[in-house]
């Protein structure tokens, strides 16, 4: 029997979906071959947590945890840290470190693809579009006129290193424009502001399922809000169709760019990427490398499509770690 911890929490505004994200791990997980310990990763506190709510502290000399005397050490790490220091490289490259094997990409991926101006950049030259984009540092001069001028209207002001749509706002007038700013500066200390692309919003996840780089059946987003924003996400205000109301045509087209991207990158484990798609042309978003694993998120709507099972979908990622 493997010991696999489900590293869960994190230190940003996104820590409560991965606790739920975590304990959807721990519940699906094979019992049959794995022993599966919850750790919650917090700023002020690493610990696991037992089934009836006991804590103890993980050592982070060598991430072990010493429960009535006896000392556990873990053969695997299932990351379901969404955010930082689970998606951004921090825990991928302590975890490299030690030796450890885990499920998520290696740390240069993780903290490339959580950087949205680097990840659209490096991707840029492999004839992957993306929206029109300015950049903000924390500091840097607000000139409105300039940003419209680029990106024109509506906008979208997004925070550059964060996901859930946390600090998101689409600005339709320059007036907005400051407000937006400072919303996404809460979350980041860099700003990317987007072109409005106007079209049918897709998410593809690729996965190595087995050894083989697999695109899963593709969701469509149909948001009641404005925009995909973190209501639409997790609180139900949004319709998510598996698979996407899409031509096959461009079911391959999309689902070709997403692979594509994924092997460019030599990414490992999950990865969610999002696109619009304008005038038959994907656009593509971000990429997501630590998704939403809980039962309503798109990753196992998708995997349930494709006739994969979660627990099945688990399995997978812990092997192929393990490999």
């Amino acid at each position: 029997m493997k010991n696999i911890a489900i590293i869960m929490g994190g230190y940003s505004s996104e820590y409560k979906i991965s606790l739920i994200s975590g304990n959807v791990v721990y519940k699906f997980l094979d019992k049959s071959k794995y022993n599966g310990f919850r750790i919650h990763i917090f700023k002020e506190k690493w610990v696991y947590v037992d089934d009836a709510e006991n804590e103890f502290p993980i050592d982070k000399n060598d991430f072990s945890v010493t429960i009535n005397g006896n000392k556990i050490t873990f053969d695997c790490v299932f990351n379901a840290i969404h955010g930082t220091p689970g998606e951004d490289g921090l825990m991928q490259a302590y975890f490299e470190l030690l030796n450890i094997p885990q499920t998520a990409c290696d740390y240069y991926q993780a903290a490339l693809t959580f950087n949205k101006r680097d990840l659209l950049s490096v991707l840029k030259p492999y004839g992957i579009k993306t929206a029109i984009s300015y950049y903000l540092n924390q500091g840097d001069a607000i000139n409105t006129t300039e940003i419209i001028n680029k990106v024109g209207l509506p906008c979208f002001v997004k925070p550059n290193k964060a996901g859930s749509s946390f600090g998101i706002s689409k600005v339709k007038t320059e007036a907005e424009l400051p407000v937006a700013i400072e919303t996404a500066y809460k979350e980041d200390n860099e700003i990317i502001i987007e072109s409005f692309l106007d079209g049918t919003e897709v998410s593809v996840g690729v996965i190595n399922y087995k050894g083989e780089i697999i695109v899963l059946p593709i969701t469509e987003i149909v948001s009641e809000n404005d925009f995909f924003d973190y209501e639409a996400k997790y609180q139900g205000k949004s319709q998510e169709i598996t698979p996407a109301r899409l031509s096959d045509e461009m079911t391959q087209k999309v689902g070709a760019i997403a692979k594509r991207a994924y092997e460019v990158l030599k990414m490992k484990g999950f990865s969610r990427s999002e696109f619009i798609i304008v005038d038959g042309e994907p656009h593509m978003l971000e990429m997501n490398t630590i998704p939403g694993l809980t039962t309503e998120s798109l990753i196992p709507q998708q995997a349930a499509a494709a006739g994969i099972s979660l627990e099945d979908l688990f399995t997978n990622a812990i092997e192929l770690a393990l490999a």
